[in-house]
């Protein structure tokens, strides 16, 4: 859902100015950053709802949703206030170009309205997900990006009499469009989930699985998914020293690749989630012909799609941009992108399926070593050998093929079938 709508805020800044699609970048990763760390949680919160699920103790799974609800809204509190005060610092320092950095300030201060309707609505993901439930993921995704599309075309160019807003109006509209992501949730699972059967008719915090206890599963991945999205964040800052054109670039190919992203990250999320529930039935046996079937599908949706953008390359990047030279710029970094991906399926499934088993702790330690040794290579590349932007983007084909040989490994050798949460 974040990534949907990254995309569409990138099209729209694409028809403001090469600024403001560079911008739009740094702010919109920057935003993630901290999104991860909800994100992180709701996995480990989805992992022990799998769990619950698979052994057919459905009440359980209902305060935990709600206590991890409660608790993000206090993170997001947090997070919003936090955020007031040490943007402005951190990005002045980080950042060269004073117009982009004006440009983001004015994006993330808007931005960070979303954190309490995102945090929200990814509870509600880990609930889906976790039950097995996941078309309604799909349902969200559509009216969401819906919404966030509406939103930006009123606020972003000045329409129905709103004034134009530019970049700040696509980050009230991604905001608004988060807050109808919510409601949506709210009233699918009013209509169509057995609230009593899960448990969700019980609002209060007693009862179920201790927070202390769901955190000592989801604390690996929060903290997981917000260092793996700060290295990111570093990526975007070190391209942007490079110059306005290649931050623009790298934000028009990462938005390219949200589209085959998101088909890896939904089999790995899934694969995930299975596995989770295999064990939680007691049939370990099924794991490994279940991480390879989710590979294997990965790969047949995703060829395709990537052809498409082989032979097409000029059609897809003017979805984002309508200015020629950027577009023609662009293709070269599109292809690298592209053949990163051999690795990047493989790689995500495995990967998942290691915080599926329960040991988040391990999915964190291997992360944590290839994100090691991406840093070393994106510093060397950028900083010292100040390479062109489409050799960039071999970074991904580095933490690709690092996390899958560090998790396949795992997945092979490691002792997961008697792991308890």
């Amino acid at each position: 859902m974040e990534q949907l709508i990254g995309m569409t805020d990138t099209a729209f800044m694409g028809r403001v100015g090469e600024v403001e699609l560079g911008a739009s970048a740094i702010a919109g990763v920057y935003y993630m950053t901290f999104y991860m760390i909800a994100f992180g949680f709701s996995l480990g919160a989805q992992i022990i709802m799998g769990r619950r699920n698979g052994a057919g103790d459905y009440e359980q799974i209902g305060p935990i949703f709600y206590k991890g609800t409660y608790f993000l809204l206090g993170v997001a509190l947090v997070l919003f206030f936090g955020s007031r005060f040490v943007s402005p610092f951190l990005l002045d320092r980080v950042i060269d170009s004073p117009h982009v950095y004006e440009a983001a300030m004015s994006y993330i201060h808007w931005r960070v309205y979303g954190f309490f309707f995102a945090f929200v609505a990814v509870m509600f993901r880990a609930f889906f997900v976790g039950t097995t439930q996941t078309k309604t993921l799909t349902l969200n995704s559509v009216v969401m990006v819906l919404s966030n599309v509406v939103f930006n075309y009123v606020l972003v160019f000045g329409k129905l009499g709103f004034p134009a807003m530019g970049i700040a109006g696509a980050a009230i509209g991604s905001s608004l469009a988060e807050l109808v992501s919510v409601i949506f949730f709210i009233v699918y699972t009013r209509l169509h989930i057995d609230v009593k059967r899960y448990g969700l008719n019980r609002f209060g915090l007693r009862g179920g699985e201790s927070l202390r206890h769901i955190l000592s599963v989801s604390v690996w991945t929060m903290i997981q998914n917000f260092v793996s999205m700060s290295t990111w964040f570093l990526f975007f800052i070190a391209v942007e020293h490079l110059g306005e054109r290649s931050l623009a670039i790298t934000n028009i190919i990462r938005n390219v690749s949200a589209l085959p992203f998101m088909i890896v990250i939904t089999f790995a999320s899934t694969c995930s989630t299975l596995i989770s529930n295999l064990i939680g039935a007691g049939e370990t046996h099924y794991v490994r012909g279940t991480l390879n079937q989710c590979v294997r599908m990965a790969y047949l949706f995703e060829f395709p799609l990537l052809l498409l953008f082989v032979l097409f390359p000029t059609y897809i990047l003017r979805i984002y941009t309508d200015m020629p030279d950027l577009v023609a710029a662009s293709i070269p970094s599109l292809f690298v992108l592209c053949s990163a991906y051999i690795f990047i399926v493989p790689g995500n499934v495995y990967f998942q399926a290691v915080s599926g088993t329960g040991n988040t702790r391990m999915a964190f330690f291997l992360e944590l070593i290839t994100l090691a040794i991406y840093i070393g290579y994106v510093i060397g590349l950028i900083f010292y050998l100040k390479v062109d932007v489409a050799i960039c983007w071999t970074t991904e084909h580095i933490y690709a093929i690092g996390i899958l040989l560090f998790s396949a490994s795992y997945m092979k050798w490691g002792n997961w079938k008697n792991k308890k949460i």
